[in-house]
């Protein structure tokens, strides 16, 4: 758990606050935060645009018809990990 609370307040996710008291608290509002934000810090970027047949960069990767779909599905799905707030979830969960 140590770890994971570092590591939020290390990307700027929460801030840790001193004695009594004290604790963690989130750096912005819950309707800010999103559900990309979070996982970015644990994973990284969102990408799914590596090649799916090699293990080395494509020669073909500008021309390919699978990377361009890749990408247009990859946006959609980054759109809609963005759209999903804390905040949101929270109310979902108290309905």
């Amino acid at each position: 758990m140590r770890k994971l609370l570092q590591e939020l307040t290390r990307k700027r996710i929460i801030r840790s606050i001193r004695g009594k008291g004290g604790g963690f608290r989130l750096v912005r509002s819950v309707e800010k935060l999103s559900l990309a934000d979070i996982l970015e810090v644990f994973q990284g970027p969102f990408s799914l645009n590596e090649c799916t047949f090699k293990k080395k960069a494509c020669p073909n990767i500008i021309r390919c018809p699978i990377k361009k779909r890749i990408d247009v599905i990859e946006a959609h799905v980054l759109k809609e990990l963005k759209s999903v707030t804390v905040g949101s979830l929270l109310k979902e969960g108290m309905a």
